[in-house]
């Protein structure tokens, strides 16, 4: 083979490899590209992935009895009286027309369609259930009524003096003196602790009840610490 054949065969061997290797470049760049374009798509996928069954369980948290429904709010006291300001929540089965949130006027009647006004405050839940239920009669046959009490602001106490915030709080069922003042956001630096006194109206008089703060959250004197009723006056000279 001639010297000039050696060179031919020797430069297409040349461009072959060149070739080849422009070609394995391309494809390590379109992989690199490929790669950084599923990435996001990937990692996204993963999240979800891992958060789903957080997602679900969260979705499923039992309510203590079995249910597989979500945890909903303590229910309200059976006697509790239904006041002015308060919103109630009305379901009549099958009938999504009736069903709806109200509020309770200043008046204390609510409004719905077929009944117009009709008298909640002064009632209990299953008060206003029972008349609800009758009236609803005319028009049905067999009315299912469900009353829930969803706000409560008819209800009040009172915290005043040196603490953050002074002011009217909702009574929520069950509290006691101390929630109240945890509520009212602590004390000031100025706070007499040991001399906070509830105002409370009793067979229409106002009667004074000392509570020592410093004594109670020490474990004296735990009676002080008085279950509230609407009306009460939390005093913090």
């Amino acid at each position: 083979m001639s010297h000039k054949a050696n060179v031919l065969e020797s430069a297409a061997k040349g461009v072959a490899f060149a070739s080849r290797q422009t070609g394995i470049r391309k494809l390590i760049l379109f992989s690199s590209a490929l790669v950084s374009f599923l990435s996001p798509s990937m990692a996204f996928a993963q999240q979800t992935s891992a958060q789903t069954p957080s997602s679900d369980k969260a979705s499923l948290v039992g309510n203590g009895n079995g249910s597989t429904e979500p945890d909903s709010a303590s229910p309200i006291d059976p006697n509790y009286v239904i006041g002015p300001q308060d919103t109630l929540d009305i379901s009549v089965w099958k009938e999504p027309d009736l069903t709806r949130t109200v509020p309770v006027r200043p008046d204390g009647k609510i409004s719905l369609p077929l009944l117009d006004d009709v008298q909640a405050g002064g009632l209990t839940p299953a008060q206003l259930k029972a008349e609800l239920t009758q009236r609803l009669k005319k028009y049905f046959t067999d009315p299912r009524v469900t009353v829930t009490v969803t706000t409560i602001a008819s209800q009040r106490i009172y915290v005043l003096g040196e603490v953050t915030r002074a002011g009217a709080y909702p009574l929520i069922p069950g509290m006691t003196l101390l929630q109240a003042l945890s509520s009212s956001g602590g004390f000031t630096q100025f706070a007499n602790t040991k001399n906070i006194y509830l105002l409370r109206v009793e067979n229409g008089k106002q009667v004074k009840h000392p509570f020592n703060y410093k004594d109670v959250v020490n474990g004296k004197n735990t009676a002080q610490n008085t279950v509230l009723k609407a009306g009460d006056t939390i005093v913090v000279p």
